[in-house]
């Protein structure tokens, strides 16, 4: 990875506007926020800040407005929560741009935390309008990124900025970088991913990518069953993309051309109700009941991935390995993460996770904070496995 500025590469804060793009689209339930994570995600970074005088002015969009100022999606409910999970003071302006933003900055004095707008409500943001990231820019001094989850999208106030202000990360871009870095960047070896999931057609070009950088590939989740049906196995009502076996028998050849062995499951956790405590029973793959789908890999499959996991240095995980939100179809998932978890905590292995299921299986199996580190940025998370470009991030290389 190209080498980026960091905080640690700013001097004499005192005083300097610092426009920091921060992810504050957190979830909204009948008007209060469930979930504070990505907000205590960004604090360390807003709070080195703050402590070393700068005058911190934070970019941040909310939901997808589309270009126009929409009340239900002003981040003015979220200034609260954001001061509360702080615990200092945040002032808030009406606008990103113009004289709102403009009177709102001049007021600060150093140390203070001032929360603008949503930068959606102007359709130059998603657009990365030239002017608009210009007007952005107006209103600082140094432009930082700590919005690793809007990194994948190019707009002006996760690219175009770093185009009229020097540039830098924060504390979670950087953390995330390096952990990235260390999944697939430049990894201790062997390298063992595991993708799960409900379908093949959402990570095609994931799958692919993985096969060229990784030893092992555990394929787990509605997913697997798409590979089982490409090899002939009879996968009986189980969720299924049969129209692409081709692609799922392409990936396989793509695999044993690169040397990753691909691993699936030798035997299915199966019932004939999706719900909670369903009637289940433990099944060969090759012996999945016509009128019965597999929600979970069995335990032999859940040995064989513990195993994999053992023989690894560095873990890259996204996706569970069966349905793990209805329980009793959450073993296997639980299993292995547990599993992962300990070999990490015994500095065994480098464990890197990520996506929103992801994230919450790990949440369910009590060792989100044994893995290495866990992102909770979705989308890009995603692009950087499947090897694409991050726009947020190249603008920061140099």
């Amino acid at each position: 990875m190209t080498a980026f500025k960091t905080l640690d590469d700013l001097n004499d804060l005192s005083g300097r506007r610092v426009l920091v793009r921060v992810d504050l689209n957190v979830p909204v339930k009948d008007g209060k926020v469930t979930d504070t994570t990505r907000i205590k995600r960004v604090a360390p970074t807003i709070m080195e800040l703050s402590g070393k005088g700068a005058r911190v002015i934070l970019l941040a969009h909310f939901g997808r407005p589309k270009g126009k100022a929409v009340p239900s999606m002003s981040l003015a409910s979220i200034a609260g929560i954001v001061e509360s999970v702080l615990d200092h003071r945040v002032h808030f302006a009406a606008d990103c741009i113009g004289e709102p933003a403009r009177e709102a900055v001049e007021a600060m004095v150093d140390g203070d935390i001032l929360l603008l707008e949503n930068t959606r409500f102007h359709a130059g943001e998603e657009g990365n309008d030239p002017d608009f990231a210009k007007a952005l820019s107006a209103n600082g001094d140094i432009y930082v990124n700590d919005a690793f989850s809007a990194a994948h999208r190019a707009h002006a106030s996760t690219e175009g900025l770093a185009h009229f202000l020097p540039a830098y990360a924060g504390r979670t871009m950087q953390a995330e970088l390096i952990a990235l870095e260390k999944g697939l960047g430049n990894p201790a070896r062997p390298v063992v991913a595991i993708v799960g999931g409900a379908k093949v057609s959402t990570k095609i070009d994931l799958l692919k990518n993985l096969v060229k950088q990784v030893d092992a590939l555990v394929i787990g989740g509605g997913m697997a069953n798409t590979f089982l049906a490409a090899r002939g196995v009879d996968v009986g009502q189980s969720l299924c993309e049969h129209d692409l076996a081709a692609t799922a028998r392409d990936i396989e050849q793509q695999a044993q051309a690169s040397g990753c062995t691909l691993v699936l499951p030798v035997d299915a956790v199966v019932a004939r109700e999706f719900k909670a405590g369903a009637d289940a029973e433990t099944v060969d793959v090759e012996a999945i009941p016509a009128d019965a789908m597999m929600l979970d890999v069995g335990p032999k499959s859940v040995e064989a991935v513990k195993a994999w996991i053992t023989k690894a240095d560095t873990l890259v995980w996204n996706g569970p390995l069966g349905a793990f939100e209805i329980p009793p179809f959450d073993t296997a998932t639980l299993a292995a993460a547990r599993h992962a978890a300990s070999r990490t905590e015994e500095g065994l292995l480098v464990s890197v996770a990520g996506g929103g299921d992801t994230v919450s299986a790990l949440n369910a199996a009590g060792v989100t904070d044994d893995f290495s580190y866990v992102s909770t940025a979705g989308g890009a998370f995603l692009e950087w496995m499947e090897g694409k470009p991050l726009p947020g991030v190249e603008v920061l290389e140099g």
